[in-house]
């Protein structure tokens, strides 16, 4: 749930095939401090968000290390592809593989 602490989920973290985060609304963003913690802390299983998800926060949720969603509203798929492909580079560091854009500009 939103308010639970994913590092409890660490000593079994081998052991989990999916974790599902709960997304009560849209401007609860605790979920994307699990997800980081529990990718940065090596979790590769399924990490789903679950919930309140909208179509142009899945973009920010993957970069999270989110690779599964659950929304309660439908998300049109033509939409989700542009918000996905909007941007070719990241500015910030994340749970992902991505290089930031100024570290390409400034190596």
């Amino acid at each position: 749930e939103a308010g639970d602490d994913a590092r409890a989920l660490l000593p079994q973290i081998g052991q989990l095939a999916l974790v599902e985060v709960s997304f009560p609304t849209y401007r609860d963003g605790r979920g994307y401090s699990a997800a980081r913690i529990l990718r940065e802390a090596g979790y590769t299983g399924e990490l789903r968000a679950a919930g309140d998800v909208l179509v142009d926060q899945i973009p920010h949720m993957r970069r999270c290390g989110f690779d599964s969603f659950a929304p309660e509203a439908p998300v049109d798929a033509e939409t989700l592809q542009r918000s996905l492909d909007r941007y070719a580079n990241p500015y910030q560091r994340a749970a992902d593989t991505a290089t930031p854009i100024w570290k390409l500009r400034h190596g």
